[in-house]
């Protein structure tokens, strides 16, 4: 099946094994043994367009994530991250047999899948809007379980009109969302992750800070290199690195609408002083 490649984002995903480095004592720094490797994974959102089109039964250019699955495998890519509103029927929860059969359809292929993720908000001042999204979260961590994925992607959310200059009371709130997420995720084995998506999370201090809050080794970040709102995101890139589960590469550093090419030698020297491992 010939594709076009809707959205360009190859995301070099970094799921982390362990940890030795120099950042400190803080308990929630991942700690990874041997010197960084990475392997090379592909995030379905690569394929948006197409992928949602399946799904959503749209008209248009279309394919499954089998299909996506076998484009990896064509491509010689390691793994691939299985994005949960690519699922057919989103937010509905797939059948069993459907996640088995993709588990070992991606087994077959010699893909790894190395993460999920869903849609939420933490952000939203509604505690029943946010109850429910917990709720979300842990029925994906255990689609995450079934299929084999260690990670599921969260994000926070939008900041809420009102609250913009109230950082500390929502980061309260959404903390206690996410604890509760995590701690679930421990009773299943599933790392959890948020992505600092130029949202309620514009910073690495922020992204940090909210780590620090949750205070779970089970939870950490998804590092997204095209999402930090500041002069020098390499800068808030590198601060992080000791607190992710994840790593995705954009093709630039400066946003979506950016021009600017991502400097992959100076990702790449990031990568080797933080000692990242994986894919």
């Amino acid at each position: 099946m010939k594709v076009k490649l809707f959205y360009s984002v190859l995301f070099l995903t970094v799921f982390l094994f362990g940890a030795s480095n120099s950042f400190g004592q803080d308990n929630l720094i991942i700690k990874r043994p041997g010197k960084a490797d990475v392997k090379i994974a592909l995030n379905a959102y690569s394929f948006t367009k197409p992928l949602l089109n399946y799904s959503k039964n749209r008209s248009g250019e279309k394919m499954s994530l089998f299909e996506l699955i076998d484009w990896c495998a064509v491509q010689g890519f390691d793994g691939v991250d299985l994005t949960g509103y690519y699922f057919p029927n989103y937010p509905e929860l797939p059948s069993d047999e459907f996640i088995y059969n993709l588990k070992k359809y991606a087994h077959t292929s010699g893909i790894i899948i190395t993460g999920t993720g869903v849609r939420n908000n933490f952000a939203d001042p509604d505690p029943a809007n946010r109850a429910a999204d917990v709720k979300h979260v842990k029925e994906w961590i255990d689609v995450a379980a079934k299929l084999g994925a260690p990670v599921v992607r969260i994000f926070a959310g939008p900041v809420p009109s009102g609250y913009e200059n109230k950082w500390d009371e929502v980061a309260g709130y959404m903390a206690e969302s996410i604890k509760e997420c995590a701690d679930y995720g421990k009773e299943k084995g599933i790392l959890l992750g948020v992505q600092n998506h130029g949202d309620f999370l514009k910073t690495a201090d922020e992204t940090i800070k909210l780590v620090q809050m949750v205070n779970s080794e089970w939870f950490g970040v998804i590092v997204d290199t095209g999402y930090f709102l500041t002069p020098d995101p390499y800068v808030d890139i590198e601060k992080v690195m000791p607190y992710a589960v994840n790593f995705q590469l954009k093709e630039s550093a400066f946003g979506a609408a950016s021009v600017v090419p991502i400097d992959l030698e100076r990702i790449m020297e990031i990568i080797k002083r933080t000692g990242y491992r994986g894919y």
